[in-house]
């Protein structure tokens, strides 16, 4: 697969650990809260 950069998933690599605060101020700790099964994570800027 072609690689923009040093930092990208790849095939077979594992999600990174991070703590990501939500709006409702609770933290989501991926990937332990995906464990099971597949999963979408989409990350939006919103507005600037």
């Amino acid at each position: 697969m072609a690689r923009l950069g040093k930092n990208l998933l790849d095939t077979g690599d594992r999600f990174p650990e991070l703590d990501l605060e939500l709006i409702s101020g609770r933290t989501l700790k991926l990937p332990q809260e995906f464990e099971e099964g597949y999963s979408v994570i989409l990350f939006y800027r919103g507005h600037w």
